[in-house]
């Protein structure tokens, strides 16, 4: 297996479950992870987990703030797998999407997108305005995937755990790593 890391990062976006279960399942798999998360991602980590980020992050998984720029993975020279950012506010997609580097996690980004790396946006919750959809065709036009948390249900999710499950594995597939959490479609048996 790849040994790269993956960048997870974290922002104040509801939808805090889809990091949680993303960094399990790399720790699961051996997957070294960096993760970077703002403030306003921390807290709401905490309020919708029940635990603070630093909880569940194996040994050895740094965690940086959205203002350390001197992070290894704010430089192209800094090799990783590509970035996750999960949950992802519709400011941070903006930034992202218009090559704004005003924090780490933008920088992050920025720098997969110029060395042609996965990035991986999970946006938060609907509704979405012009404005966001606006944003979300510039950054799929400048190379990043949009992946919103709206989960397929022919798997027969029966718990929310379940619709967790079903987007991260979509990441996972998206990052070409392996996953067990929904199997792929094999079609109708007839």
């Amino acid at each position: 297996m790849n040994t790269l890391p993956v960048i997870v990062a974290v922002t104040g976006a509801s939808g805090a479950p889809y990091a949680q279960r993303l960094l399990q399942c790399l720790a699961d798999e051996g997957v070294p992870a960096h993760v970077v998360a703002s403030a306003a991602g921390r807290l709401v980590y905490r309020l919708e987990t029940g635990r603070n980020l630093e909880e569940d992050l194996p040994n050895g998984i740094p965690l940086y703030g959205e203002e350390e720029f001197s992070a290894p993975i704010a430089s192209g020279s800094f090799r990783t797998r590509g970035m996750v950012v999960v949950p992802c506010t519709m400011g941070t997609l903006a930034a992202i999407a218009n090559g704004l580097a005003n924090n780490l996690i933008h920088r992050a980004a920025d720098v997969c997108l110029k060395e042609r790396r996965p990035l991986i946006v999970v946006p938060r919750e609907t509704p979405l305005s012009l404005v966001h959809l606006k944003n979300m065709v510039a950054l799929t036009e400048a190379g990043g995937l949009v992946l919103p948390p709206a989960p397929g249900f022919y798997h027969q999710p029966r718990r929310v755990e379940d619709l967790v499950d079903f987007i991260v594995g979509r990441i996972l597939d998206h990052l070409d790593l392996p996953q067990q959490l929904v199997p792929s479609w094999q079609g109708l048996s007839t």
